[in-house]
């Protein structure tokens, strides 16, 4: 997104229409929202605590009822993309409308509190400070049921109860990548436009006492002190920021996401159209090893090949003694590996060669020594090595 693309998105959020019916909407949820902020101390919000429990406060219903039919009953015969654009869309109005009802109470309020440093420290507001912790509350609520829908929408729902998808879940919904909460992310979250007065405001003693909350509670609030630190904010610049930021994080969210079900759904063709299906992991291995790593997209291509084969149901129990192996092998026996591929019929060797090209390629980049061992590959199989298609594969998967 450019700079201009940002600034508009930005200042023509506020002037969004908003029915009366997403207003009541907003207002309803902003009163269950108050409810649940009742019951959060200083205390929850300096050791990051609060976080946790708005996570249970949002989604331990939710996903109960949010599912695959839920969608389908809600927006019938809409392909995926279409509807997680309107559930984008939606989550960032009410996140505007939100943003303009909250703004009013503590408009210039968290700014003069910051300023004065000392024990008037970010947590100890005045009586807008229940209006502060409610905005930052429901946005955070907004953009989680964001993701996750968007997470059912691409068919693959992120499961709470394990660790890793709730880490997932938390990234994607509010954009942060690795390291950012330690502290260094925070003009990160906030819109161009506004971006040279958060560093001026996040000097000295207010960096400090930030700093000394920690995860990603902190980074959540930093974000939405920086919005209402900002001398002179208005109703429309607030409105604008909740706006932007959950727009930004659905957009961000879609783009992972359905990267993700794309490449569930290449495997799923790849392995119907296989019919050496343990050939074609070793090569891939091989060919991702290259490199000596396996980049995130490329593991996940991996492991949708093996858990397609798997499902697919006609590899049978060779195949389970083969995957028995496979996932404890460290070095790949390569005299395995090309004595299976000359072996394999002629016939066959186009769709290896596409699978090798798509292992070097799936995370929108490739190496030298990759394109070399493709390279190798095409000789051995008697086929056409074209950089061009190779780099046009990459394209569509950048």
């Amino acid at each position: 997104m450019t700079h201009d693309e940002t600034a508009e998105d930005l200042l023509d959020a506020p002037d969004l229409e908003a029915s009366e019916d997403h207003k009541t909407h907003v207002k309803k949820e902003m009163e269950h929202t108050r409810d649940f902020v009742s019951g959060i101390s200083l205390d929850d919000l300096k050791s990051g605590d609060w976080f946790l429990k708005l996570l249970s406060f949002s989604l331990a219903q939710y996903v109960r009822e949010v599912n695959g039919d839920y969608f389908r009953e809600k927006y019938p015969h809409l392909p995926p993309d279409a509807i997680v654009d309107k559930r984008i869309a939606l989550a960032a109005s009410y996140a505007a409308i939100e943003g303009g009802l909250s703004s009013t109470a503590y408009t210039g309020l968290v700014a003069a509190t910051i300023g004065s440093g000392g024990a008037a420290s970010p947590l100890a507001l005045p009586a807008g400070g229940a209006s502060f912790v409610v905005d930052l509350s429901y946005v955070s609520y907004l953009q989680l049921r964001m993701a996750y829908d968007i997470s059912v929408l691409y068919g693959i729902p992120l499961d709470l109860h394990d660790p890793e998808d709730t880490m997932k879940l938390v990234r994607l919904a509010f954009g942060i990548k690795a390291g950012e909460v330690a502290g260094n992310g925070v003009t990160k979250g906030v819109p161009m436009v506004v971006q040279p007065m958060v560093k001026k405001i996040f000097s000295g003693p207010t960096l400090n006492a930030l700093k000394s909350l920690p995860g990603v509670g902190k980074y959540l609030l930093q974000r939405n002190i920086v919005k209402f630190s900002i001398p002179g904010v208005s109703i429309p610049l607030s409105s604008g920021v909740n706006f932007w930021t959950t727009k930004v994080a659905g957009r961000n969210a879609k783009a992972m996401l359905r990267k993700e079900a794309r490449i569930i759904e290449a495997s799923r063709r790849l392995v119907a159209r296989a019919t050496d299906i343990e050939t074609i992991l070793l090569t891939m291995w091989w060919i991702m090893g290259a490199d000596q790593c396996a980049r995130n997209e490329e593991a996940l291509f991996l492991h949708n090949m093996t858990i397609a084969a798997e499902q697919d149901g006609i590899h049978g129990e060779e195949y389970s003694h083969f995957l028995d192996g496979f996932e404890h092998q460290v070095d790949l026996d390569e005299r395995d590996l090309w004595q299976r591929i000359n072996r394999l019929p002629t016939s066959d060797a186009p769709t290896l060669f596409h699978v090798a090209i798509l292992a070097a390629v799936i995370d929108g980049k490739f190496s030298k020594v990759e394109l070399g061992r493709l390279k190798i590959l095409a000789d051995e199989l008697g086929q056409d090595y074209d950089d061009k298609e190779i780099d046009d594969i990459r394209k569509k998967w950048k």
